[in-house]
């Protein structure tokens, strides 16, 4: 009988990693015993640990014992806490030049829509926004009849018509973070690449005003845009009649559009991970780093975002800034975060959730750890808001909560036209206008979920490399973008998902 398998990620550990569970008694090959049953993807201590000292994993402290550790033991949160340890930031210590492509090596290529501006998309989709939540409802009416008349089957071209309904803009300052925010969200989804075309509905008295944002970015009115208001159009049917001809008449438009070639440089790709495991700074995170680095080589930019859950993983960033102003920027959004979270009677220590524990995460600091390896090993170009476009090639972070669909949404708004999403548990989840790709940790997760997932990285663990895997994440990140649909595309993912981040109180 095979012995159940243990994984050592750094040199310096004092625990490794249950590839299969381990039962009490089991005798591995280093000659542990293993004094009590460990659940696959959770933790075994290989060494005593004091009370108090720290638990290393990927050679960094993810924790400190809360009581002694003997060896061969379970280690998570019964036994392991969280303290406050200095970190060495060193800023721009690890700056180096990162890889390019060789004279006489060819770029990757896509097929994609070329659009004004320089910019790409990779779908090819009517947008219609809700400029408040008291449209909402009118949006959706709007593009259920559109869909109805089969209207859409008279343009091949066209991959759908969209609504984007949120909670927000009302109740709210007409001033200040929080309604730039909103306004940032709004004008990247109204401008984003993957739109032909977008119709921006409002009801007329609310705080966030379509004349308002269509004057701050100059925006004018054509065949790429159009607006309405409820009140102004006289009434919920009237403005659903409207809004069904607005869009009728962008569709000879948006159908003119066709794809062509584009290098993979007009690629900006949105780094996710959620229902995180044990196995996911093993296997699906790092792969998609090995592939975030082909895209930057390729001239194109990656976007790591969810500050919460770089929270203990900071120091390696900041490392790899190109200088200590962007750097910096990491540990001030830190701060921030700690201060936002105490306002709200909470700490960034409340992660990892129940399902994150349950697949072998103990501490934030370990599920930071993991999720940081989804950036790769390219120097850190640039630090963003919440929403902010996206100006510079490379590397790239942006200020967003953990919660998924607030942080993609931002992600989106800063130009992401691909998103790749990792997950251990089984994230189900899709991002309209932007194409996820969903990367599962293990290989039970995608057996399990087939539907869903889009690449199996569990095969890691059997002996797949990590640079092997992150080049076919990188073919399908082309494929994808070349018109080929994802799983999440193919389930009807991604009219519900627009959730921009409400940072401010609700009046």
């Amino acid at each position: 009988m095979t012995a159940p398998r243990t994984l050592r990620l750094h040199d310096a550990d004092n625990v490794v990693v249950a590839i299969d569970a381990l039962p009490a008694g089991t005798l591995l090959p280093s000659g542990l015993t293993v004094t009590e049953r460990v659940p696959k993807g959770h933790k075994l201590s290989t060494t005593g640990i004091g009370q108090g000292q720290p638990v290393r994993k990927f050679g960094q402290i993810i924790g400190f014992a809360g009581r002694d550790i003997l060896p061969g033991c379970w280690v998570h949160e019964h036994n392991v806490a969280i303290q406050d340890f200095e970190r060495d930031y060193a800023f721009a210590s690890e700056v180096h030049e990162d890889q390019v492509l060789r004279a006489g090596e060819l770029p990757a290529h896509f097929q994609g829509f070329h659009r004004a501006g320089g910019k790409v998309g990779t779908r090819n989709y009517i947008g219609i926004l809700s400029s408040v939540n008291c449209s909402a409802t009118v949006i959706d009416f709007i593009a259920d009849e559109v869909a109805r008349s089969g209207i859409l089957a008279d343009y091949p071209n066209i991959d759908g018509v969209i609504p984007f309904t949120h909670g927000t803009g009302c109740g709210m300052g007409s001033k200040g973070e929080e309604f730039d925010i909103l306004a940032r969200t709004q004008w990247g989804y109204a401008s984003h690449p993957n739109f032909a075309a977008v119709l921006v509905v409002g009801l007329g008295c609310e705080v966030f005003q379509i004349p308002r944002l269509k004057d701050a970015y100059g925006i004018t009115e054509g065949e790429h845009f159009q607006s309405l208001t409820i009140q102004e159009i006289g009434g919920t049917r009237k403005a659903i009649a409207s809004g069904v001809a607005k869009v009728r008449e962008m569709l000879p438009f948006a159908n003119r559009c066709q794809r062509e070639a584009a290098p993979a440089s007009a690629l900006t790709l949105a780094l996710q991970c959620g229902g995180s495991d044990g196995y996911s700074g093993m296997t699906a995170n790092p792969a998609l780093g090995a592939a975030a680095d082909l895209l930057v080589r390729n001239g194109g930019t990656a976007i790591l975002s969810e500050t919460p859950e770089i929270f203990g993983a900071e120091h390696l960033l900041t490392r790899r800034a190109e200088s200590r102003e962007v750097g910096q920027k990491i540990v001030d959004l830190i701060e921030w975060w700690k201060d936002y979270a105490a306002r709200a009677g909470g700490e960034l220590n409340n992660n990892p959730s129940p399902g994150n524990k349950a697949g072998g995460l103990t501490t934030i600091l370990e599920k930071s750890l993991g999720a940081a390896a989804k950036g790769g090993t390219a120097t850190l170009r640039g630090v963003y808001r919440y929403a902010e476009q996206i100006d510079r090639k490379g590397f790239v972070f942006m200020d967003t909560p953990g919660y998924d669909p607030v942080a993609a949404t931002g992600q989106v708004a800063g130009g992401a036209n691909v998103l790749c999403f990792t997950t251990g548990r089984g994230s189900a989840y899709g991002c309209k206008p932007t194409p996820s790709i969903k990367l599962a940790t293990n290989s039970d997760l995608y057996r399990r979920m087939e539907d869903d997932m889009d690449i199996d990285c569990g095969d890691i663990l059997e002996g797949v490399s990590i640079e092997a895997k992150g080049r076919q994440i990188f073919q399908t990140i082309l494929d994808i973008a070349s018109g080929e649909k994802s799983k999440s595309e193919q389930l009807g993912y991604g009219r519900n998902e627009f959730v921009p981040w409400q940072i401010g109180a609700t009046m």
